[in-house]
């Protein structure tokens, strides 16, 4: 495992990962990110995949294979993966998937600060995103249902569809925390406010 990463942003593994197939442009990179779906997991636009496929081949994990014309379009430089690149690629491919990291989603820094707000106003926000899952839910699992193409390359979607079940497990047993009559919040978050008046 590599220390720090020549190249950290996740958008060039996606290019490493689509460079394995055969040789490409950045245009058509592109392409294939958005029609693959790749967008839901690794945020780019048109300006960072061009930066990353610059800093790629600064690192010597790409190069230029070729260049070509499409009509009166600009011309376009096609890249290949080098031996350097496979090896990155695979390395940081084994890091990823076998080492956790920690990260820093939003929602786990509310419930950090949540008794800002009073029980009954968490309630209700508490309700909305139970909503608000189950409809993200329906909708992948609609386009997991609808697709034809071989559950490998689904295999993030199914993960999601994990994460969000496990979110509104969660969701749903903090409900009842919150308005267990015994051990519930309003007590403790009244007497909290109260001395911080």
């Amino acid at each position: 495992m590599a220390g720090k990463r020549k190249v950290g942003n996740l958008l060039g593994l996606a290019v490493l990962g689509y460079l394995v197939r055969r040789p490409a442009h950045a245009y058509e990179l592109s392409r294939m990110l958005r029609e693959h779906g790749d967008a839901r997991s690794i945020k780019f636009n048109h300006g960072s995949l061009y930066m990353v496929v610059g800093q790629l081949a600064k690192a010597g994990f790409i190069a230029e294979h070729g260049t070509s014309r499409e009509g009166s379009r600009p011309e376009r430089t096609t890249y290949a993966l080098t031996d350097a690149g496979r090896a990155e690629l695979r390395d940081w491919m084994r890091e990823l998937v076998a080492e956790p990291k920690h990260e820093y989603p939003h929602f786990v820094a509310a419930l950090s600060l949540i008794a800002a707000l009073p029980p009954d106003e968490v309630l209700a926000l508490l309700a909305d995103r139970l909503a608000r899952l189950a409809e993200q839910r329906a909708a992948i699992a609609a386009l997991v249902e609808g697709s034809d193409v071989h559950p490998l390359f689904l295999v993030e979607e199914e993960y999601r569809l994990a994460l969000l079940d496990a979110e509104a497990a969660f969701v749903r047993g903090f409900v009842d925390r919150i308005q267990d009559p015994e051990h519930g919040w309003g007590p403790l978050w009244a007497k909290f406010h109260q001395e911080g008046t």
